[in-house]
């Protein structure tokens, strides 16, 4: 559809140009707006949700330190996209070095795999807490949080690693347009002169079996927890345990619904599924999460909101309405 505008090279390229949403060129200007709104809420609620954990002792549980991870980790995702999204969509500078398109992929496939780990070890902090909650703080110590944010990170790398060597050792000698908004695997394995099949099976594999694994130790994990709570002999006891692992149940679904949904229009191809509205999911599988989850923490957890409202008014009033 939009090949025959572009110039063709004969040896592997310097560069790759990233058309943005193809089919959609008269809607960047607005979607540059919106990306920038969105990374915007991102950076600053990510941000605020790190400073308030850090700042307050009777944060740093658990629970509010694998959420500091967490955001950490959303503020990756966004960045090592959205940024170029927007310069693509506002200045029309669609241009990538060939190193920067690899390191941009090799982010983003890290962020995701580290921020599926994640949310594997959040649902079993709420697992510890409501099933196990006389053992809690022996079970789920700063040691044994920190060891598994490190063996989530160390995952992530081991896995994402040989994907990115693979990627950026095959011959590309065509065209160097990736019908993208960012270095997206597909798209830019099938610029390639030899056969993509070996990384897009490793991809394929690889991705299945760390999602795969962690959704269904996240689902065992939600069982217990479950027939744990409908074991309570008090109502009240049950509305409050499943109110704990509310946020974590919305975040799971923004993270995991979108991304499925994503994979699947992928793999219907163009004849299905247009090519802008593939583009367009995988582009808010990357942006959404990062925005909305702060969002939802600071809402939907008390002790987060409250301490976000103190800080805010100590920063523009000099004072505090809370007691720390």
């Amino acid at each position: 559809m939009l090949g025959t505008s572009y110039n063709y090279t004969m040896e592997t390229p310097d560069t790759f140009v990233l058309v943005g949403i193809p089919g959609l060129q008269s809607s960047h200007l607005w979607l540059a707006i919106s990306l920038s709104a969105m990374y915007t809420i991102a950076l600053l609620g990510n941000t605020l949700i790190m400073t308030v954990i850090w700042m307050d002792s009777s944060l740093q549980e658990p629970m509010y330190c694998f959420l500091c991870v967490l955001a950490a980790v959303d503020i990756v995702m966004a960045s090592s996209v959205v940024p170029k999204m927007v310069s693509i969509f506002c200045s029309r500078d669609s241009s990538i070095s060939f190193n920067g398109c690899f390191t941009q992929m090799y982010f983003v496939h890290s962020a995701t795999a580290v921020e599926s780990g994640l949310l594997l070890a959040m649902a079993f902090d709420r697992y510890v807490a409501i099933c196990k909650p006389l053992h809690y703080k022996r079970i789920l110590t700063l040691r044994v949080m920190l060891l598994m944010s490190v063996i989530v990170t160390i995952r992530a790398v081991i896995a994402m690693t040989p994907l990115s060597w693979m990627m950026s050792h095959l011959p590309f000698c065509g065209s160097n347009v990736v019908l993208h908004s960012y270095c997206e695997h597909i798209a830019v394995a099938k610029l390639a002169c030899a056969d993509p099949l070996p990384s897009n099976l490793y991809s394929l594999i690889g991705s299945s079996i760390i999602v795969g694994s962690d959704v269904a130790f996240i689902a065992v994990s939600y069982v217990l927890i479950l027939r744990a709570v409908f074991g309570l002999s008090s109502k009240s006891a049950q509305v409050k345990a499943l109110s704990t692992c509310g946020s974590h149940v919305v975040v799971m679904a923004l993270f995991y619904l979108p991304g499925m949904v994503s994979i699947c229009v992928s793999w219907q191809g163009q004849d299905i599924v247009s090519l802008h509205t593939q583009v367009l999911l995988a582009d808010l599988y990357l942006v959404i999460p990062p925005t909305l989850n702060p969002i939802i923490y600071g809402m939907r957890t008390k002790q987060i909101r409250e301490r976000i409202w103190s800080l805010l008014m100590r920063c523009f009033f000099g004072h505090s309405n809370l007691s720390s």
